[in-house]
């Protein structure tokens, strides 16, 4: 068994090492991929997207569509951060360059997409807004990104994203009817 002492060695030799990977990761990004045409693309896709919900969105639903849409990046950045880390893919021409994630994707395209579907058509069942969302997200994005080589499934395939994407537009779109808050009191 080993002591405190060496298991804290162990933790700091790794720890240390990874901190020299992300240096060199930075490296190749600022070198490399900073300016480049993907990472413009990567910047517009995400920000722009915001602009123009912004201008579209149901003005009396912003609050609740908002924290609909905060909810999924938690769930989408966790996903992707474990799939990474896990070695189920990896991105490449990264925003930011020290996010194992893809930002865009994470952060605007994916929360937009939904709460967007949310509020159009609100009459139509959420289960075939769901199933759309997922087969768009899987076999049209993912592909998409897979194409232009910012995206690289490694151990994963695009049809294992559906029931996971139905599984997250259900759960937002459940969220999105929630209205039992109560008010803060001072």
């Amino acid at each position: 068994m080993a002591t405190k002492e060496e298991i804290i060695e162990i933790i700091d030799k790794n720890h240390n090492q990874i901190e020299l990977l992300i240096d060199k990761k930075i490296q190749i990004w600022t070198e490399y991929v900073l300016f480049s045409g993907l990472w413009w693309m990567g910047v517009g896709l995400s920000i722009i997207p915001w602009i123009i919900w912004f201008v579209i969105r149901k003005r009396d639903s912003t609050d609740r569509l908002l924290y609909t849409a905060f909810y999924i990046m938690a769930i989408a950045v966790i996903s992707d951060i474990l799939g990474d880390q896990l070695g189920l893919w990896h991105y490449r021409y990264h925003v930011i360059p020290v996010l194992p994630t893809y930002f865009p994707w994470d952060v605007t395209l994916m929360p937009l997409t939904i709460i967007t579907l949310i509020q159009t058509k609100p009459n139509v069942n959420p289960w075939i807004k769901a199933v759309f969302f997922a087969l768009v997200a899987s076999y049209c994005a993912e592909p998409f990104f897979d194409w232009l080589g910012v995206y690289e499934p490694v151990h994963w395939r695009y049809s294992y994203s559906v029931p996971l994407q139905i599984i997250l537009y259900m759960s937002a779109h459940a969220l999105s009817k929630r209205n039992q808050f109560s008010r803060i009191e001072q």
